[in-house]
């Protein structure tokens, strides 16, 4: 028997509320543990340090305020698993409903109301027709790829003559501020290349034209994001010692170039490895457009209620996932406040297109797994951990075990029923030509516009020519 037992009421606007009741047994073992961590920083006479009983801590401090330090403590674990054993998808943040501590071999009780993701009424799935393109690679890409090799491989050889954009510089130079010289402000045989855009705004710009041996005074603002807080905002002088002028010399087009260049002998031979490589990658990303055109499909076809206080929740734990990612990363959410202009609420608000097109998605794909009955078996959740199992040296079903003694193995049979859910769309999807699609979708039928109503979606009039899996 579970630890946690709950019951789900379904409210309007895609909430529920989940009434959850923790047992007695499980109450009084955290209850005992917490009066064990207390104990171990005791002092109590006749007991060691440290040794003091969870029934004397009990009797000392008082069954209620044991309790209480218990609850905080637990509570986080409770609700996690309220949420599991109750099944629910949650959105946003819970309202919280906590009983009153309960008594002597008494269960605890409390409730959470919280926004779950929105249910899918599918319309047609299996079968949609949708474009697809045929992977394609153009001369001028393998020609980009051709000049960047280039580039890496390019030498640097001294000019005598005035530096223009993309040349490089060897300079040596002084910063100040309000004429003192600032900390990190000066460098010696420093290397710049003109164009790049890797110093602080203007500063390259103002260098074009210079000779080796010219000494030049350059004036720049820093950016109001600029890492040293000391210096955001401030106007300062750079004197500028030119040494030599680079200019960036191409290899030949030819094949020695490809030989030196590459594995290859031939240009010819470098150009065709180029090609497959380009063609491989254009392959995968049709493949990652069709899944994406098929299940917009679906869910165009799809009636879906998405409540507005649903969107806006999804918008700002989208925005706090990018902040967290980024934090990572080492942008602090701060500077990346900075950098957009805007606070995390507007960048909410912007978020909210994609959140609700996201709900709309996940919603179909979970209506999918319940419509095809979609259980992923024992098997195909060792697959799936499969990539992490051998960058940790372990068994698939190793890491299989640990999530279900962890109470995490739920979520990871979700994800990959959603997973086969989107296979099997897609494998039962017919593509079309792109020039197809594109003639359907301009036809105009009376009704086309027409927002989804009870038993149809979005523009199945009457007269309607054409929808997915039409």
């Amino acid at each position: 028997m579970p630890s946690v037992t709950t019951n789900v009421t379904e409210l309007p606007e895609s909430r529920v509320r989940v009434s959850a009741e923790v047992s007695a047994e499980e109450v009084e073992k955290r209850l005992q543990q917490a009066a064990r961590r207390l104990g171990s920083t005791m002092r109590v006479p006749g007991f060691r340090r440290g040794k003091v009983p969870p029934a004397v801590v009990i009797r000392r401090l008082g069954r209620e305020t044991v309790l209480d330090e218990a609850v905080r403590e637990s509570l986080g674990n409770w609700y996690a698993d309220a949420i599991g054993e109750a099944g629910i998808a949650p959105i946003g943040e819970p309202e919280l409903d906590l009983a009153d501590l309960p008594g002597q071999g008494k269960p605890l009780e409390f409730s959470i109301e919280i926004g779950v993701r929105p249910k899918a009424k599918l319309g047609e799935y299996k079968g949609v027709e949708v474009g697809r393109r045929e992977p394609s690679v153009d001369d001028a890409a393998v020609d980009e790829q051709i000049e960047q090799l280039r580039d890496r491989v390019a030498t640097l050889e001294t000019v005598d003559r005035p530096a223009a954009e993309g040349d490089h510089l060897v300079v040596d130079y002084v910063g100040t501020l309000d004429g003192e010289e600032f900390e990190g402000g000066g460098g010696r045989d420093q290397l710049v290349e003109l164009g790049a855009g890797r110093l602080i705004p203007g500063f390259e710009e103002q260098l074009i034209g210079v000779s080796a041996g010219d000494t030049k005074t350059v004036e720049v603002t820093f950016p109001d994001d600029y890492p040293s807080e000391e210096l955001q905002g401030k106007p300062a002088s750079f004197e500028v010692t030119v040494h030599e002028v680079k200019a960036k010399q191409l290899p030949e087009l030819d094949d020695d170039f490809a030989a030196e260049a590459s594995e290859f002998d031939t240009l010819q031979e470098l150009r065709e490895d180029f090609r497959a490589k380009l063609v491989d990658a254009d392959e995968n990303a049709v493949v990652r457009e069709y899944e994406q055109a098929v299940l917009q499909a679906v869910t165009d076809g799809a009636q879906i209620e998405v409540p507005h206080a649903l969107v806006h929740a999804r918008a700002h734990e989208m925005v706090e996932q990018m902040l967290h990612s980024l934090e990572h990363q080492g942008i602090s959410k701060d500077v990346y406040l900075q950098i957009s202009g805007k606070t995390e609420h507007e960048l909410s608000d912007d978020a909210e297109p994609e959140a609700e097109a996201a709900l709309r998605r996940e919603a179909v794909l979970a209506a999918v797994v319940e419509a095809e009955k979609i259980e992923p078996s024992e098997q195909d959740l060792e697959e799936a951990l499969a990539p992490v199992a051998a960058r940790d040296d372990v068994e698939p079903s190793e890491l299989v075990e640990r999530l279900r003694k962890a109470g995490r193995l739920e979520q990871l049979s979700e994800d990959v029923a959603t997973r086969q859910a989107l296979e099997r769309l897609v494998a039962e999807a017919k593509p079309i030509s792109v020039e197809q699609a594109k003639a359907r979708e301009a036809l105009w039928t009376p009704g086309k516009d027409e927002p989804a109503s009870e038993g149809k979606p979005a523009g199945a009039g009457s007269g309607q020519l054409w929808t997915p899996g039409s």
